[in-house]
């Protein structure tokens, strides 16, 4: 399964945050939405309200979202990549995830201390970056030692060692590994290095209940963080309100609440979204009388090659793939409607699958 690890400093709300996650009703309400594997991992619904429409038309008996895990990893401080407070079981940690998505504090608290002293999102986003990019380095000098020697005689070392002091230079400045500009060969050639700023970055902002409503490009323009990060590598988020909807039983005062905050989603639900995207996945769809469900690929893959998420003996066994686009198979009622109407199409092993194709798959 797919794992995000939410890392920030320590007094960020980093677990008030991971504990809405995993204490949500709405999460208990659903089949596998927030449920603890582990002390400190939690499986996390990918929300898709397609699914409800899907089970509507061919009277599914339930839904089967995607999911997601959650990994929270012990709090960052100075020093961690030389094994500083917890830094050692931290950078562990770390390195077996997909993605990461970096709690940041812009919320004033005289009883909760900051750190560093003050709050500053650019200075901690630095903090945490510099800190990964130095453990990073780290990896490399003990790599690069050993390449230096093969080079001399293997080719494939010497493409290694040209990836790695690209991804130095870069790494020298304080700055993530993606920014080395790496082909995919490159990449291919370091990637049992797992190094940490190679991975896909969200950067979630705790912020007060009074900004909960803030744009993503308003809190870059006042962070001053246009050359730091993204609108769509940020998530606006209240730990505390959504620690606050874990207390409702119902989907309507949840509902209410955030209503009544100018809110029209939970920011724990735009957290898994963007989470999703960052990872590059999407979503093909299954619907019959047992059940709706939604199936994890990635973008860009074949019909065969994102079947397999069925079951794996479908990559080897597929023979070929009934397809319908989601609008029509809802506008037109199902199955077999669709089929009526001439808009389910057969589809070969090469077809690019698209994000919500309604699928069903013939296999030997």
């Amino acid at each position: 399964m797919l794992q995000i690890g939410i890392v920030g400093l320590p007094n960020v709300g980093k677990s008030t945050l991971f504990n809405a996650l995993l204490k949500s009703p709405l999460a208990e309400a659903a089949n596998f939405a927030f449920t603890t594997i582990d002390p400190n991992i939690g499986v996390v619904e990918v929300p898709d309200e397609r699914l409800a429409h899907l089970a509507e038309v061919e009277n599914s008996a339930k839904t089967v979202q995607p999911t997601i895990e959650f990994v929270d990893i012990a709090g960052l401080i100075r020093g961690a990549h030389k094994g500083e407070g917890l830094g050692n079981k931290f950078l562990a940690n770390i390195r077996e995830v997909d993605a990461i998505a970096m709690v940041v504090r812009s919320f004033e608290n005289s009883e909760v201390a900051h750190v560093e002293g003050k709050i500053s999102p650019k200075d901690d986003i630095e903090t945490v970056m510099t800190e990964l990019a130095l453990a990073d380095l780290e990896t490399l000098a003990r790599r690069k030692q050993t390449l230096e020697k093969e080079a001399k005689t293997d080719k494939q070392a010497q493409k290694t060692l040209e990836a790695l002091v690209a991804v130095e230079k870069v790494l020298e400045n304080s700055r993530p590994a993606v920014e080395a500009g790496l082909d995919k060969d490159q990449n291919a050639l370091i990637r049992d290095l797992h190094f940490l700023t190679l991975k896909p970055f969200l950067y979630v902002f705790n912020v007060s209940e009074d900004k909960i409503t803030a744009d993503p490009a308003d809190i870059i323009d006042e962070f001053e963080l246009k050359e730091v990060i993204t609108e769509d590598q940020l998530v606006v988020i209240s730990a505390l309100v959504e620690a606050e909807l874990t207390k409702f039983d119902s989907e309507k005062d949840r509902a209410d609440y955030l209503a009544e905050l100018g809110v029209k989603e939970a920011g724990l639900n735009k957290l898994v979204k963007k989470a999703y995207q960052a990872l590059n996945l999407q979503s093909f769809l299954t619907a019959g009388e047992m059940e709706a469900r939604a199936w994890t690929f990635r973008a860009g893959a074949t019909i065969r090659q994102a079947v397999g998420a069925i079951h794996g003996d479908f990559v080897k066994k597929f023979i070929k793939a009934e397809v319908a686009k989601y609008d029509d198979f809802v506008r037109c009622g199902g199955w077999v409607k669709t089929k009526e109407r001439g808009l389910v199409r057969l589809e070969g092993k090469d077809y690019l699958v698209q994000d919500g194709d309604v699928v069903y798959v013939h296999h030997s």
